[in-house]
């Protein structure tokens, strides 16, 4: 769906202004309805059948009517949907490949896949459960201005739930690629949709950690106990997750849908992250005694100088983009170091001025220090299966299961 158009009326009843952007969403796709309580029909116990086809409609109604802003009553359905999903993909029953799935993109209202292979559902239910949550995480970080002043404050405590957002949705899509795509056979991987390309879900689980990443640094510029080692280590670490998230989406094909935008997002924030930490690395090395040393850190504060010029246009490029949306006001560390870096760039510059011309052989741009990552994507498990699947409902039907499948079988074949 790209940049949480239905989080500001941009559904389906589009309006003149342009969504903003603080966390990327970059595709939500939702359930197109499907008879299956037609296929399930004799095969499994009705209550069974109607219970998913209801929740499955729901989801979809749901989804549709409100442009997937109803967000909690959205991941309600989900978590259910998928409590009593998770039944099909049971061997014992041979249910995997009988319902064709079908699925579009919600912006433009496509149908982008129709697939009869239940572990692709529960795949693209997951997705959709991580697209929302990153629309939840979206909507903390942008609070509406009620006074019409343009003035806005978010609090530590929506920023502090965002980043739990984030590393949910993360963990979401980590299950995905490590424990859903393996699944699927490798005929049915060849019809997934672009969006469900195990490159493009490793790079927004990459993100999402990147962009969790971005506002704990923000946290801790706000922060008076901070020390400027936690600054530069948690700017350097955001530097490593977009660097990531760039890499595997690169690797995919994203000339359809949202990718070109999708991969945008990710170069501006990535560029952001590096003028951060250069700016960090660059107060660390201003510290020592050496000719050397504030050489170094005048050379990292012109280097991020350079990298705050490469920001506004890689930030401009990514919002006309289509879908075009709107960057949000400057806000956390790149509000504090739009101010900083000139400043401290021309001051350092001007101090140092002497040696520079003195040591010229010495303006080399210092390596940024590496770091272990610390975040990580939260652990993510299937529910228990609905009870309703081990009831004794299933001797109503007269007929077991595995023979009804076998004569149905040889009927299709006669």
């Amino acid at each position: 769906m790209g940049c949480t158009y239905s989080m500001y009326g941009l559904g389906r009843n589009k309006k003149s202004t342009f969504p903003e952007v603080v966390v990327y969403v970059p595709s939500t796709r939702i359930p197109v309805q499907c008879d299956i309580q037609r296929v399930l029909k004799g095969i499994v116990p009705q209550d069974l059948a109607d219970s998913l086809s209801s929740l499955r409609n729901q989801i979809a109604l749901v989804a549709e009517d409100t442009g997937g802003s109803a967000i909690a009553e959205l991941q309600r359905a989900l978590n259910e949907y998928m409590s009593v999903l998770i039944g099909l993909t049971k061997k014992e029953y041979g249910l995997e490949e009988l319902i064709d799935f079908k699925w579009k993109n919600l912006e433009d209202g496509q149908q982008d896949s129709s697939i009869a292979n239940t572990w692709y559902e529960v795949l693209s239910a997951l997705h959709l459960m991580a697209m929302l949550t990153l629309a939840e995480a979206d909507s903390l970080m942008i609070p509406k201005d009620n006074s019409g002043s343009g003035f806005r404050v978010v609090s530590s405590d929506s920023k502090r739930e965002a980043i739990d957002l984030l590393l949910k949705a993360s963990g979401y899509l980590e299950f995905c690629v490590r424990d859903i795509l393996t699944r699927i056979p490798a005929e049915t991987k060849k019809m997934l949709p672009k969006d469900l390309q195990d490159g493009v879900l490793e790079a927004i689980a990459i993100q999402a950690l990147g962009q969790g990443t971005e506002i704990q640094l923000g946290l801790a510029v706000e922060c008076q106990k901070a020390t400027l080692s936690v600054k530069r280590r948690l700017a350097c670490e955001q530097l490593i997750y977009f660097s990531q998230a760039y890499h595997y989406l690169s690797g995919c094909d994203i000339n359809q849908g949202h990718g070109k935008k999708h991969i945008r997002f990710i170069k501006w924030k990535f560029l952001e992250a590096k003028a951060a930490a250069y700016y960090y690395h660059g107060l660390v090395l201003d510290k020592g005694n050496e000719p050397s040393s504030h050489i170094g850190a005048v050379s990292c504060f012109l280097a991020a100088e350079e990298l705050l010029v490469e920001c506004k246009k890689a930030c401009l490029s990514f919002c006309l983009a289509a879908p075009v949306t709107r960057a949000p006001p400057l806000w956390g560390v790149m509000k504090h170091l739009h101010q900083k870096i000139p400043e401290v760039a021309s001051r350092k510059s001007q101090m140092y001025g002497y040696l520079l011309q003195q040591e010229k052989g010495l303006q080399v741009l210092p390596d940024l220090p590496e770091f272990q990552l610390s975040l990580r994507p939260d652990d993510y498990e299937l529910p228990v299966i609905d009870p309703a699947w081990d009831s004794n409902n299933w001797e109503a039907l007269g007929q077991p299961l595995k023979e009804h499948l076998r004569d149905s079988d040889e009927n299709s074949s006669d």
